[in-house]
């Protein structure tokens, strides 16, 4: 260095380090059960299996709930299906799957697309439209390669009907159907003077529902929603169906949010989506079809069939629908999905809390369908006639509408209990014990997380465990839901299952 002389040394500027950016919670959920399902964890039952992701829903107590569809060598695997629990800190909390054994079938079909189909044909009176037929494993039994074939028809009684029919590929054999219309029966009850949300363009107001994606209330004749000059709407009248579509279109909205505000579910298919109701059929019932709710008149033609419960019942099975599992599957399956329509019919009255139809658990009690009041009893199924207060090995083979009941009796005790008072009515027990309710909206969010563990083999065992794994996620720091889950369970026979929690 030369003396008086400063040397400065520029060194070349370092590039800035970014932080990373933060992963939100449900990003870290899925990449963690999309982690597992793909090292099979708990799920596979061959090399040849392979799970693809089907579903993504946030429940309640920060836990997430992703549905997979087995494969078999590129076949969808019917009956199995598995959901994979993960936090949102990335970790897996549970996996539930199907008791479905490794699968070994040649998937080289003997019986051709054309005789499938034929054969799916005769379980129609009338069929309208193939929909689809494809190559399945159906494995709710033995494992047999099969063909799904979906129509769309009507049966011998006139009755809407959406079919998937499985039919053994070697043999033509029908395994099995499961239908996509769940049909059910309601009452002309009125709301009185209501807010509804319409849709205005321009100096036209219709009944569609701006804020909620795919609710709508059409003429089930034409399709087509109703219109006016004004956003005044209906007159009163049991036998006009523009008051119809009030009705239905206020159901549906207290439905929706009181999945949002309770339970944290967005829309009636989880991710933001809903579904036309349609109103004016010409049948003594209501029904859901798969992609749409229709309503129809009481049985002295006075009145449609769109009191709040009967809406959310219909809509009820579109939630059971699109949970994991989906809506296919046995006879005590259909039973557990027409419950789950009665629970959310229930659940929207309390929610609504409209001073014209006060909550309660009778189902459709309004009307008088038959001459002999309401449909079902929740907090005593036996008041109707083969419907049992408890669960025996007939349950599962009961019509679906009498299967109802034994879940039915569950809910109705978790949330008020065996001697509610306040009016409420009591309810027997099966094992002669006192049960304490916990609420109707802790008991609809246990539900409703228990709905969320679904899977196509669904029973009255499985869901007794679901609860009670939702009940341990949701209410951590306390046992009084978990036994009340436990007691409610007990006093209608549903017996304790292997693996079962304990507070």
């Amino acid at each position: 260095m030369i003396a008086g002389l400063a040397l400065t040394l520029t060194l070349p500027a370092q590039p800035a380090q970014s932080a990373p950016e933060p992963v939100s919670p449900d990003v870290l959920a899925a990449r963690a059960a999309d982690a597992a399902a793909a090292r099979g964890v708990g799920l596979a039952k061959g090399a040849e299996d392979a799970f693809v992701r089907s579903s993504f829903t946030s429940g309640g107590g920060g836990l997430y709930y992703a549905a997979y569809q087995r494969t078999y060598r590129g076949l969808e695997v019917v009956g199995g299906d598995a959901v994979i629990v993960t936090d949102g800190q990335g970790r897996v909390h549970d996996t539930v799957t199907d008791d479905t054994t490794s699968v070994a079938v040649d998937i080289r079909p003997v019986l051709t697309k054309d005789a499938a189909e034929a054969a799916a044909a005769k379980t129609l009176s009338t069929v309208d439209k193939v929909v689809s037929r494809q190559l399945v494993v159906f494995a709710v039994d033995s494992p047999t390669l099969a063909y799904e074939v979906v129509l769309e028809g009507s049966t011998a009684e006139q009755v809407p009907s959406r079919p998937h029919v499985f039919v053994d590929a070697t043999t033509g054999a029908v395994l099995d159907v499961w239908d996509d219309v769940r049909a059910g029966t309601g009452n002309g009850f009125y709301n009185g003077t209501v807010t509804i949300t319409t849709q205005q363009s321009g100096g036209t107001f219709s009944t569609i529902d701006p804020t909620r994606s795919g609710v709508r209330c059409r003429q089930n004749s034409n399709q087509q929603v109703f219109t006016g000059p004004d956003d005044v709407w209906g007159n009163g009248s049991g036998t006009s169906l523009e008051t119809a579509c009030v009705d239905a279109l206020y159901a549906t909205q207290r439905q929706w949010d009181m999945l949002s505000s309770w339970l944290g579910r967005s829309g009636i298919n989880g991710s933001g989506g809903g579904f036309p109701a349609n109103v004016g059929l010409t049948a003594v019932n209501a029904f859901w079809n798969g992609s749409s709710a229709s309503f129809g008149r009481s049985s002295d033609g006075q009145r449609q069939v769109v009191p709040i419960d009967v809406v959310a019942h219909e809509f009820g099975h579109g939630i059971f629908q699109f949970t994991p599992g989906g809506s296919g599957g046995s006879n005590e399956k259909g039973g557990l999905n027409e419950s789950t329509g009665d629970i959310f019919g229930a659940v929207t009255e309390a929610f609504a809390n409209n001073p014209n139809d006060p909550p309660d658990y009778q189902v459709g009690e309004e009307v008088n369908l038959s001459g002999s009041g309401p449909i079902r009893f929740m907090y005593q199924p036996s008041l109707r006639s083969g419907h049992p207060n408890c669960f025996s090995s007939s349950v599962p083979n009961l019509e679906v509408h009498a299967g109802a009941g034994v879940q039915n009796h569950w809910f109705y005790l978790l949330a008020e209990g065996s001697n509610p008072g306040g009016g409420k009515p009591s309810s027997p027990t099966c094992n002669s014990s006192t049960v304490t309710g916990i609420g109707v909206q802790k008991a609809a969010q246990i539900f409703y997380n228990g709905l969320l563990r679904k899977t196509t083999t669904w029973t009255h065992g499985r869901v007794r465990l679901a609860t009670l794994q939702a009940a341990r996620a949701l209410f951590p720091n306390s046992c009084t839901e978990f036994n009340t889950v436990r007691a409610a369970w007990n006093a209608v026979s549903v017996p304790a299952q292997t693996g079962e929690p304990t507070c």
